[in-house]
């Protein structure tokens, strides 16, 4: 079973996620894509750590997320848009190559869900202002497709506005 939650930031989605993970498992596993950039970012790091207590198992995974195993497994990915960041940066923001690295790593990703349960965290960037910058503007469009890439093999889909679940499907 896949789950794809999505919406802006600070919405609710990985609290959601989290109870839904704790629901379904006494002993759900955190996948953590993200990089530690700067401090700010490390002390956003360490409050998503102190959510969670000690039924929880974390794997760091920057990039490679379809390596996971998922066997049995209920595990949330927090989250598609700090992966693609590592992808994106990485290929000096060539959306092409990122795109294809990135469908490939899902579709692996998906593949071994069948395995388990996949509870993918993702954010809607292209709600907000328009990006001033190209990179921003690229990165908001690759940010769309892989969301609508993932939305679409979910089989279940929830849309966070203001901490409410809206499910989409």
């Amino acid at each position: 079973m896949i789950y794809y939650i999505t919406g802006g930031e600070r919405s609710g989605k990985s609290r959601y996620a989290q109870q839904l993970a704790e629901r379904l498992s006494a002993s759900p596993v955190y996948l953590a894509t993200s990089r530690i950039w700067d401090q700010d970012f490390k002390k956003r790091v360490d409050r998503h750590q102190a959510d969670r207590d000690g039924r929880w198992t974390t794997i760091e995974e920057e990039k490679y997320i379809g390596q996971v195993d998922m066997a049995e497994k209920v595990i949330v990915m927090d989250c598609v848009t700090l992966w693609l960041t590592n992808w994106f940066a990485d290929s000096k923001s060539d959306i092409e190559s990122c795109l294809d690295s990135c469908k490939s790593e899902a579709d692996q990703l998906f593949s071994n869900a069948q395995k388990g349960t996949l509870i993918i965290i993702s954010n809607e960037i292209g709600m907000g202002l328009h990006a001033q910058t190209e990179v921003g503007r690229k990165f908001t469009e690759l940010q769309g497709w892989i969301n609508q890439y993932i939305a679409k093999r979910a089989d279940k889909a929830i849309f966070m506005v203001s901490g409410l679940p809206i499910e989409l499907k």
